[in-house]
């Protein structure tokens, strides 16, 4: 018995081994191994089947609409309508495929779906309007999409931006139709779009009924601000007043801006302070409370006028309003902009003392107000106010870039060029995209002469200000200076791109084509700034002078006619009206206009000399009488300056004492003037027979001319050294006139004339005088 217990016994597993070797050999308790061989190779994909190809092909399909987004997203909306497209062509292949397998029951309604709304998006992005309407009446007329009833929406927007407004307004309520109110959120969107095109449409009652129903059922800054705009268009005052109210009032959800501030003692606080503070969530809050911001300024800006019988009662009822709201802080900034409004307004005492009342108020509020006091007595020329109030902004705020600039201005104007640099450098190292100190900095290191320093700051101004017409004129003015005349040009007529009408810069444009000898195109700019400017003087002479020197001196005859108009003291005009009849073979016509031109200027020697000149050719008889007339008036211009030089020769040397018998720096006896021999004060003796008046009204001329034939008629003075005595004087007081009877007048010139000499012989004849 113990035997077969021995020989049937269950052998022990603790003992014997279970199978496992330390060698290495596979695990194999049942010797599996030894019947099997080995493992067959894996069977080959078949890509043939039709099944296979329609799924690569969907896989295609969503590789491009993919594609197509991304290219979306990055601004590419060319190539994302290109793979959009070509996601359209792929799908309706594999719709083919599909009914030729006989598989057409398993088509992807999704997939097609997000084809055609790809599609129609592209569409809409590329401003092909006409297309995506018809893409999303595809897809809405489809029963088979669910919930497409949605995209009518899409569509409204599209006919909104096409300015169809009623068949906006139809599409919105037909999309407002069809979603459910449990989705509140698109329906109270969908309400805004339509109190939106009730605005623009006019009807302001209809808009009226929408953002009130907002206002009831979930109040936002936006709605708020439109409806003020609807009653404001209405006239109505009282709800206009309640409506900002109201605006005030509107819950944005914003956490307590507390939670933000730094712990001392927590660092774990502080650590995860620094990591919520600049989140997104955190940046969505500050978009609201600055979206808020805006839209209380801008109504309070819209009613203030209307809701009081004065702007300034207005403005200080909505500041009031504010006060007593939660956003109390708001209504510093609304004070500062109340100040804005009176400098538009032009009543500029009230800005000043609107920004007086905040020097003593909190720290940031003070440096705005000093900022704008600053600049508005710098705008007035009361620069040592300006500097005060600069420095009071530094104070309060020493990294606020505009108290620099201000400061800097201020230096400016002192003439210390150098350290209103400093002032500038140190604003834009505060604040790198400061324009006003990037521009002042290129001004300062022109007027220092230092050009390449110059044109560097204004092409980093133009890198921000792509279209700013005072920059790009400081570059083009810059290459000028430089000579760098291909340069100069390119940007002056960038600028020209920008102000078209601007008579200086296609003046100036004309000039560098002058100085580089291009008349045509000189010419083109030159007139092209006559027609926007017709006044300017040297513009209408540069085309009189291109006419003339282009032999169309017809032409030349309407610019100087104008030049006349504008400035009609001037006698050269009408002599070059004159000259382009005489040049043009128009004899009789120039003859008319010298004959106009010596009444209104009966001096004029050059009018009489082409007066005789004419005449003569013509063999008129009015020529003698014009000789005699040139002689006189050359005698007169002879005798005019001849007591103009003695007058300048006698205040020479007379110093600053009184010389003469009379006044004679003043114009007065200028021949005691001009021969007084001694300085200082010492008082000439009057001349025999005359102490006549000279000077600038030709009377007296002989007795004038007389005295300065060399001091032949001066007494000397008495001897330093002798003693004094007193001398008797006779003076004669009689009166000759200048121009009397020719016979008779004497001889004023310093040599003797021949009478029968000719009275042409001194006169230089120009080419231009002889007959063409």
């Amino acid at each position: 018995m113990a035997a077969d217990n021995t020989a049937t016994a269950r052998p022990m597993t603790a003992v014997r081994g279970a199978g496992y070797s330390s060698r290495g050999q596979s695990f194999d308790p049942l010797n599996q191994a030894a019947n099997r061989g080995p493992a067959p190779p894996l069977e080959a994909k078949a890509e043939d089947t039709p099944e296979e190809k329609i799924k690569q092909l969907e896989h295609q399909v969503n590789d491009l609409i993919e594609a197509s987004c991304f290219a979306h997203s990055r601004g590419e909306l060319g190539l994302a309508l290109e793979k959009a497209k070509e996601a359209g062509r792929k799908e309706r292949i594999l719709v083919r495929q599909r009914d030729q397998n006989q598989t057409s029951d398993q088509i992807n309604l999704d997939l097609t779906y997000s084809i055609l709304f790809n599609l129609a998006n592209q569409y809409e992005a590329n401003e092909m309007f006409t297309e995506a309407l018809n893409t999303y009446q595809v897809i809405v007329k489809n029963k088979m999409f669910s919930n497409a009833g949605r995209l009518k929406l899409n569509m409204g927007n599209i006919y909104y931006k096409q300015r169809n407004f009623s068949k906006a307004i139809k599409y919105y309520r037909m999309a407002l139709d069809q979603i459910p109110k449990t989705h509140n959120e698109m329906r109270i969107r969908i309400m805004q779009n339509i109190g939106t095109v009730f605005i623009k449409m006019g009807q302001y009652s209809d808009a009226i009924t929408s953002l009130e129903h907002i206002m009831s059922e979930r109040p936002d800054p936006k709605t708020a601000f439109n409806l003020i705009l609807c009653y404001f268009a209405t006239g109505d005052r009282d709800k206009m007043k309640r409506t900002f109210q109201r605006l005030l009032q509107v819950d944005l959800k914003i956490d307590d801006e507390d939670k933000y501030l730094p712990h001392p003692d927590d660092k774990h606080a502080n650590l995860i302070l620094e990591v919520i503070k600049n989140d997104t969530l955190r940046e969505k809050e500050k978009q609201k409370k600055a979206e808020l911001e805006r839209c209380v300024m801008a109504a309070a800006k819209l009613i203030a006028p209307s809701i009081e019988a004065t702007f300034s009662a207005g403005y200080d009822w909505c500041v009031d309003c504010v006060k007593q709201s939660p956003f109390t802080e708001m209504s510093n900034d609304l004070e500062i902009n109340k100040a804005i409004m009176y400098l538009k307004q032009k009543e500029f005492q009230m800005a000043v003392d609107v920004l007086k009342s905040f020097e003593k108020k909190d720290t940031k509020c003070a440096a705005v107000a000093a900022n704008n006091l600053s600049f508005l007595y710098f705008l007035q020329g009361d620069h040592r106010q300006a500097d005060k109030y600069a420095e009071l902004a530094m104070v309060s705020d020493r990294y606020n870039p505009s108290a620099l600039v201000n400061k800097g201005n201020c230096i400016y104007k002192d003439g210390k060029f150098e350290k209103a640099m400093e002032y500038y450098r140190e604003a834009l190292r505060t604040e790198s995209s400061c324009t006003e100190a990037l521009y002042n900095l290129g001004l300062v290191n022109k007027r220092l002469g230092q050009n390449e320093s110059a044109l560097d700051c204004f092409h980093k101004l133009h890198a921000i200000l792509r279209n700013s017409a005072e920059v790009i004129y400081q570059i083009a003015t810059l290459y000028d200076l430089l000579d760098d005349v291909p340069q100069a040009t390119e940007w002056y007529m960038q600028l020209i791109g920008i102000v078209p009408s601007d008579p200086a810069i296609l003046a100036k444009l004309g000039e560098l084509y002058d100085n580089e000898g291009d008349k045509s195109q000189a010419y083109q700019y030159h007139y092209e700034s006559y027609r926007y400017f017709p006044s300017n003087i040297s513009i209408i002479e540069w085309l009189g002078a291109y006419f003339i020197d282009s032999q169309f001196v017809e032409k030349a005859i309407q610019f100087f006619e104008r030049a006349a108009v504008i400035q009609p003291n001037q006698v050269k005009w009408r002599l070059m009206i004159a000259s382009c009849h005489r040049r043009s073979g128009n004899y009789q016509q120039a003859l008319e206009t010298y004959k106009s031109i010596h009444k209104k200027f009966p001096d004029n020697t050059e009018c009489l000399k082409f007066l005789v000149r004419i005449t003569t050719d013509l063999g008129l008889k009015e020529a003698q009488d014009y000789a005699t007339k040139l002689k006189k008036a050359e005698k007169a211009k002879e005798l005019r300056e001849q007591r103009a030089s003695s007058g300048r020769a006698g205040s020479g040397r007379a110093g600053s004492g009184r010389a003469g018998s009379g006044q004679a720096g003043s114009g007065r006896s200028r021949g005691g003037s001009a021969e007084s021999d001694g300085g200082g004060s010492a008082r000439s003796e009057d001349l025999d027979g005359d102490s006549g008046r000279g000077g600038s009204a030709g009377s007296s001329r002989q007795n004038s001319a007389r005295r300065t034939k060399g001091g032949s008629g001066m007494r000397s003075l008495p001897s330093a050294d002798g003693p004094y005595e007193s001398e008797e004087r006779t003076v004669d007081a009689s009166y000759v006139d200048p121009l009397g009877p020719s016979m008779e007048r004497p001889k004023t010139a310093a040599r003797k004339r021949d009478t029968a000499e000719d009275g042409f012989a001194e006169i230089e004849l120009g080419d231009d005088l002889l007959p063409e």
